[in-house]
């Protein structure tokens, strides 16, 4: 048997790896390469169409698994099992990476059964990145160690937020932080990475991130070039709210370029009818970019709607200043009211109109209703009819509105971008997964299904590779996202005839059908569409390179 290449990140390791298991690791490796015939191993996975996470030709196969990891991918024969499982006619693959993802309802859970994880695990996957757009704990450590804990049923990696880190700093106030709070901030970011983090990620569009200037993030963001990170980015413009779509690009380039670190777009896209026709320009200045030398790769979602909420997608930014109590005395002020009403005027016309907004927030009375609708129900203008819900959710929610009953999914993107998007060569898939959008339920099957199967805008080695091992190479995670010897066994059955959605906009979690199987960690997670009720997920931890102070 010819061996595998050696794997490619070695930084990295899991929450509980210690030094001295990951020698044994490397030596279970050489081992498992090199096995014997008649070797006996726990699962094996026969006779399946395998797609390995990389750009060869698919072929039919078996993959063989002992404990947690593979030890055989390839040809039949030579390896005994006491579970021996037909997947004739599957397609057998990496487990799916999901790099953004909004999960914690799910992980956080204190039922068991919920964090479980079957949202994701029913679509394939079996590792979620948290804390993006700037939402991730400075406090990697324990978080990580909380969650692997409490028993989760897919993996887990983490990001630490520029915007928690700001929060903790400055609170919601629009200024520029003093050097001090500036060496503070940078201390937050550069434990968080020595802790384990991924990288740094920004949600510039949401306040208050918004309200720092580009020379805060750079010199925020070398606290995690420093040490390996990866810059993570809600851009600050996908539209034409400030800087617009290409400027926004430029500037996180630009972010990259000074911090000296690679740059990611979260969910990429071109948003709203004023750039609509973009996506070319925005490649273009990717591809220039890495031409220069800058890593810079993507992440996107098939869906025409992006989902947010009505107080990021309709209120000016200076409004929310300050955060909830803040936007609430506005809104009693008359004057800064009407202020308020005539600048909603024009986003609401660059996000399509209220007829462009369905609210999707689960409970409520507008839930499924677009917000023309709820205006007309309630004969007001729909500026103030958002304004009423706004209200309502940061009463119920403190400055928290967007995870209350102002959830909204966004009709603004044009088909034809999203498509040219998809086709590029440093494009994988994401879910940016959020309660009450179908994308959390139904994301893989979903691009599947219409952009593989239907309409063929990519075919099936490239959306395996998208949701698999260009992932695991974008954001350095060891031994995942390959099907090879010695990667970890998380591994993915499906029937490619049966693989689909079934949540949509007006029944957003119904769970994905045809996932035959699904091992995360060598556990089965996933039997004939089911889940097993197994929690055998693991907190993903990166090995700081260097440049961590001791623990006092």
């Amino acid at each position: 048997m010819t061996l595998p290449p050696a794997p490619r990140h070695v930084r990295w390791t899991i929450a509980s790896l210690s030094a001295t298991a990951a020698l044994a690791v490397g030596a279970f490796w050489v081992a498992g390469a090199a096995a014997k015939p008649d070797e006996a191993v726990d699962v094996i996975i026969r006779g399946g169409t395998i797609y390995d996470g990389g750009e060869g030709a698919p072929y039919v196969g078996d993959v063989a698994i002992r404990g947690d990891r593979i030890v055989h991918v390839g040809p039949a024969g030579g390896y005994s099992a006491p579970r021996v499982i037909d997947a004739k006619g599957m397609i057998v693959a990496p487990g799916f990476i999901d790099p953004h993802t909004h999960a914690d309802s799910f992980i956080r859970s204190p039922d068991k059964a919920v964090r479980v994880n079957a949202a994701w695990l029913t679509q394939g996957v079996s590792s979620v990145v948290i804390g993006v757009d700037g939402s991730g704990t400075p406090d990697v450590a324990a978080d990580a160690a909380k969650l692997a804990g409490s028993g989760i049923g897919t993996n887990v990696a983490l990001f630490v937020g520029f915007g928690s880190v700001r929060q903790r700093v400055l609170g919601q106030d629009a200024r520029a932080p003093s050097a001090a709070e500036l060496d503070r901030m940078k201390a937050l970011v550069a434990n968080g990475m020595c802790e384990g983090a991924l990288g740094l990620s920004t949600g510039l569009f949401y306040a208050p991130q918004s309200f720092a200037r580009t020379d805060e993030v750079v010199a925020v963001a070398r606290e995690a070039a420093k040490r390996g990170g990866l810059y993570d980015t809600h851009q600050r413009d996908e539209s034409s709210y400030n800087i617009g779509l290409l400027g926004s690009v430029e500037e996180a380039i630009e972010i990259g370029r000074q911090a000296g670190m690679p740059v990611h777009f979260a969910h990429l896209k071109a948003l709203g009818v004023d750039v609509h026709g973009q996506a070319g320009a925005v490649i273009a200045a990717i591809d220039a970019a890495r031409a220069a030398g800058v890593e810079v790769t993507a992440d996107q979602y098939p869906w025409l709607a992006s989902g947010s909420s009505l107080d990021a997608s309709l209120l000016p930014r200076w409004a929310v200043d300050g955060g909830g109590a803040a936007l609430l005395k506005r809104l009693d002020d008359p004057a800064t009211l009407a202020r308020i009403r005539e600048e909603m005027a024009d986003n609401l016309r660059r996000r399509g109109g209220a007829s462009a907004l369905l609210l999707i927030a689960q409970g409520f009375p507008w839930t499924g209703q677009t917000l023309e609708q709820v205006a007309e129900t309630w004969k007001l203008d729909p500026r103030d009819a958002a304004l009423r819900i706004i209200r309502q959710s940061v009463e119920a929610k403190g400055s928290e509105a967007k995870r209350g009953g102002a959830s909204v999914a966004s009709f603004n993107m044009a088909q034809a971008d999203v498509d040219l998007l998809m086709k590029q060569p440093w494009m994988v898939t994401s879910s940016d997964g959020s309660d009450g959008h179908p994308r959390m339920f139904a994301t893989f099957p979903e691009k599947y299904l219409r952009y593989v199967r239907e309409r063929k805008v990519i075919d099936l080695t490239t959306f395996i590779r998208q949701s698999t091992g260009r992932t695991a190479d974008i954001y350095k995670i060891d031994r995942r996202g390959y099907l090879r010897p010695g990667y970890f066994a998380d591994v993915l059955v499906f029937d490619p005839e049966q693989f689909a959605p079934r949540a949509d906009y007006l029944h957003p979690r119904e769970l994905s059908v045809g996932v035959r199987k699904l091992f995360v960690n060598g556990v089965l997670a996933v039997e004939d569409g089911r889940t097993t009720g197994m929690t055998a997920g693991r907190a993903l931890l990166r090995s700081c390179p260097g440049g961590c102070p001791a623990k006092s």
